[in-house]
């Protein structure tokens, strides 16, 4: 029997075939034959969040929820964290295979070339004020950037895109060492080329009057994992900002620009900060048993980190952060949170409540921890995200601009307004 659906409107009696692509997919376009008359627009389909509907093809990042499963391009996201690099990883998620010794170089090298900021970028950055939130002013410098290389709108141009992609790269960690220096009145510290991805980046925060900073080797891998960890989730809040807004054929950095608007909110790229808020006021190992008290009562209270619109099961990138948070406190020390998180960890995944709901720890619940222990003030963690989530972003515009079913985003809507009337005169109302 061939992959279709039949559908009987039940209201015309009417009966339809609609064809079922492979992996169980109909095109909503196709109900719209379904009609009660002539008149008719057509049956649609309304899915609030897009939990159900597939707004793209993609051959960047699979996900299995139920199963806990986590690839880019077919490499295992555990593999990738063991052995690759960022730079490396990303590399894999631009182009689809892991590169050659002579590409990685080369690639490495094209990034390298673009970490220094233009001064009148960092000029711009001076008029924030100093309380001004990071994230704020990484996501307003990055939309800036759409006016300092006005080659960005040849989108269609190979090599144009190619430049900006590695300068967007190199650039986002510059953007936010500066944005964190100068929220602590700090000079700015240039790049350094000498040092790796994640190497440079501590060097750009952290250094102070040495000739040379010395980078850390277990702090510096523990970011380059984080980084490899958040560098791609397929299709979340910020990655439909930006092909969104792509599909306008916006410049990248305006498009980037929304996505990291996005992940600004507590609901993505702050959830991290939440988990350890939570921790905060749980305050000892001795009131774990209360709080989960209070949040299976549902009075109000939420256990932040556990659970997520994808993952049904343990988040594997969870799994991999708990181990380097182990790593990394052997160089910094416990962060004193560690053992509430650990109890509460333990209780929850031993709890039948949060078992039956599929409540599992996320990426949030450990590495909010660890960046806390290198350093990073709370309002740094959106944007540790932001710089690790770039490759995804362009890519995935990249991949939307090329395909050939792109169409500017444009949803349908069910209006509930008022039917039409007359206008009514002033004197009249």
């Amino acid at each position: 029997m061939a992959d279709t659906l039949t559908i009987t409107d039940n209201r015309t009696g009417k009966q339809y075939e609609v064809p079922v692509a492979e992996g169980g997919v109909i095109r909503a376009t196709d109900l719209r034959q379904i009609k009660t008359d002539k008149d008719d627009a057509g049956l649609m389909t309304y899915d609030p969040a897009f939990m159900n509907t597939a707004a793209c093809r993609s051959r960047i990042t699979y996900i299995d929820g139920d199963k806990g499963i986590l690839e880019y391009r077919g490499y295992p996201i555990d593999q990738l964290a063991e052995h690759s690099t960022y730079l490396e990883t990303a590399y894999l998620i631009m182009f689809g295979e892991l590169p050659t010794d002579a590409q990685l170089k080369t690639w490495t090298q094209d990034i390298t070339l673009h970490t220094m900021l233009h001064e009148n970028i960092k000029k711009l950055m001076e008029g924030y004020q100093y309380d001004a939130h990071p994230m704020g002013v990484f996501l307003s410098t990055v939309g800036a950037f759409s006016t300092f290389y006005p080659d960005a709108k040849q989108i269609f141009d190979e090599q144009s895109r190619k430049k900006q992609i590695h300068r967007l790269i190199a650039k986002v960690p510059t953007i936010a060492a500066y944005a964190y220096r100068h929220s602590i009145g700090r000079p700015y510290n240039n790049p350094d080329n000498d040092l790796s991805f994640s190497g440079n980046f501590l060097n750009m925060l952290f250094k102070m009057t040495e000739l040379k900073y010395k980078v850390n080797p277990v702090l510096e891998r523990a970011l380059d994992i984080l980084f490899i960890l958040h560098a791609d989730h397929e299709q979340n809040c910020s990655t439909t900002a930006m092909r969104v807004i792509g599909s306008s054929q916006a410049d990248p950095y305006s498009a980037m620009a929304g996505a990291a608007a996005a992940l600004y909110g507590p609901l993505h790229g702050g959830a991290n900060e939440a988990v350890l808020r939570m921790l905060k006021e749980i305050g000892s190992i001795d009131n774990v048993p209360g709080f989960i008290k209070r949040v299976k009562g549902g009075e109000g209270t939420r256990l932040m980190g556990f659970g997520h619109r994808v993952y049904k099961s343990y988040d594997p990138r969870a799994k991999i952060i708990k181990k380097t948070a182990y790593e990394v406190f052997e160089v910094t020390g416990k962060n004193p949170l560690l053992d509430i998180a650990l109890e509460l960890e333990r209780i929850a995944l031993e709890d039948e409540y949060f078992v039956s709901r599929k409540l599992y720890p996320n990426v949030d619940f450990y590495s909010g921890l660890i960046y806390q222990a290198m350093g990073f003030p709370v309002e740094m963690f959106a944007v540790l995200f932001a710089i690790a989530r770039t490759v995804g972003w362009v890519a995935q515009w990249e991949e939307m601009l090329l395909d050939p079913e792109t169409k500017i985003a444009r949803p349908k809507q069910l209006y509930e307004g008022a039917t039409t009337r007359d206008y009514i005169p002033m004197s009249n109302r």
